[in-house]
């Protein structure tokens, strides 16, 4: 029964709303040149629901994958959505200009959530300008300065577990993450005199984050008021931090302070607002998806004893090298660590779609070697849950082997461009990877460090009833301080 409501899930979300943006978004294009290639094979909803009831989401576009090749397109009503898999047919979905594939239409549910004046409530050209001052405020020059901070939010938080216990992971790194974010991303004034009100707001705002607001953004349901509320409040509280900052000349080092200090190319400087809504923005991006595959991470890690062992022994060698100290650069020689976070990524994207509107008509080659036309108002969407699974590009990838992306092997880049996308790629690549690479291999560092660890409860699936599926149900561990030698 579970496995049916999440396919029936799956389905509303994947076609049923699209339909409903795609109806929108035809009223804002023009009608270009009809295709003169053949289209992607085609199936419709009705003919894959026997498979979505019984195998589920993940399991249905694997079999479509094997059936029909690298693109293939799937109908329900008027709209069509197409699915692209694999280097060659991404190649268009990631490369493509944004007057070919946009994600626009299809993020019209974070204007909302994070305000007018940012991300895909403004327009392109400024919304590049501002993923500019995201990237280049999680530039390793500024990744040092956050080490520090991060490491005392983790040893502060774990100071309050008990010698011994039984904890829900998932629940820690989500309470952990925030509190990483609320240093790191918006500041102390937050992380010192207002956290509480702050996550309580912010939390109001992810409850926004549902199918019905995806495809109704402005619907004055009770979720989305208590949203608008929560975003108007949290964009007031931060634009009081940025005036007091300015009044009184404080400069501090976070993400908040590199915003405010932000110019556009045109010379004028951002605004309070902006600086709040950016901020609110990243957060979102980061925090969220951070927590689940630090989750993910540490189910695996705890399922995998010779994987374990490995980055337990790496912790051992980094100790004896370094003793306690850890900056940057130590975390840097943390690779078997940086493999087995990037391989639990690879087999549970926090991302397992990434989706695109098509603009005008593009043409897709595949891995099969065919050449197929999508026309304008189809859907585009990358499965990056099945990207990661090719058996041409990993080895028994259903597999969990973080030796896979070690020296001598890096499947992920023998099998080329976007044969690796959790990231994302191309011009939409995640520009906060490396910050999260870094904040979760801190956690699991001081984990390894200081404590014995055994899952209890069983490995966890997917929820797909989620709109960012996530791992379902608790994911309890049971744990013993402990602390490695450093001699």
């Amino acid at each position: 029964m579970e496995l049916q409501v999440s396919a029936v899930w799956f389905s509303i979300a994947l076609f049923l709303i699209t339909a409903v943006l795609t109806k929108i978004a035809s009223r804002r294009t023009t009608n270009d040149h009809l295709c003169t290639l053949p289209p992607p094979p085609e199936v419709t909803v009705l003919g894959i629901l026997p498979s979505l009831l019984t195998k589920g989401p993940e399991a249905t576009m694997h079999y479509l994958y094997n059936k029909l090749g690298s693109a293939f397109t799937v109908s329900f009503l008027w709209k069509r959505t197409t699915f692209l898999v694999g280097q060659e047919a991404s190649t268009v979905f990631f490369q493509g200009s944004e007057s070919e594939v946009t994600q626009g239409n299809t993020n019209e549910f974070t204007v909302p959530m994070f305000g007018s004046e940012m991300g895909f409530a403004v327009d392109y050209s400024t919304r590049m300008e501002q993923t500019r001052f995201f990237v280049e405020s999680l530039r390793p020059a500024q990744l040092r300065s956050y080490v520090d901070p991060m490491l005392e939010e983790v040893e502060s938080f774990f100071a309050k577990w008990k010698e011994e216990g039984v904890v829900d992971l998932k629940y820690e790194f989500e309470e952990l993450l925030m509190l990483i974010s609320s240093r790191c991303l918006v500041g102390k004034e937050v992380r010192e005199k207002m956290f509480g009100q702050f996550c309580t707001l912010y939390h109001q705002i992810e409850e926004g984050v549902n199918f019905v607001s995806f495809m109704f953004p402005y619907m004055p349901t009770p979720v989305n008021r208590r949203r608008d509320r929560a975003q108007m409040k949290l964009t007031g509280i931060l634009a009081d931090v940025v005036r007091s900052r300015k009044s009184f000349n404080r400069v501090e080092e976070d993400v908040l302070q590199r915003f405010i200090d932000s110019t556009y190319k045109d010379g004028h400087g951002t605004n309070e607002r902006e600086v709040s809504q950016m901020i609110l923005g990243l957060i979102f991006a980061g925090k969220h998806t951070s927590a689940m595959t630090t989750t993910w991470t540490a189910a695996c890690l705890l399922s995998h004893a010779k994987s374990f062992n490995a980055a337990l022994e790496e912790q051992k060698e980094i100790i004896s090298k370094h003793s306690e100290k850890i900056d940057y650069s130590v975390i840097s020689e943390m690779g078997i660590l940086h493999s087995c976070i990037k391989e639990a990524a690879r087999l549970h994207p926090a991302l397992p779609t990434l989706v695109r509107q098509v603009k005008k008509d593009i043409t897709v080659r595949t891995k099969e070697g065919m050449e197929y036309g999508v026309s304008r108002g189809h859907t585009l969407v990358n499965l990056v849950m099945v990207n990661g699974k090719l058996p041409h590009i990993y080895k028994d990838p259903e597999v969990y082997d973080p030796n896979r992306f070690r020296p001598g092997r890096e499947e992920d880049k023998v099998g080329g461009k976007f044969s690796y996308t959790s990231f994302g790629g191309g011009r939409h690549a995640c520009g906060g990877e490396a910050y999260a690479y870094m904040q979760i291999k801190i956690i699991f560092s001081y984990l390894l460090r200081n404590f014995e660890m055994e899952l209890i409860s069983p490995f966890p699936k997917p929820d797909w009833t989620k709109f960012l599926p996530e791992p379902k149900g608790k994911v309890m561990v049971s744990y013993k301080r402990r602390r490695l030698p450093t001699n």
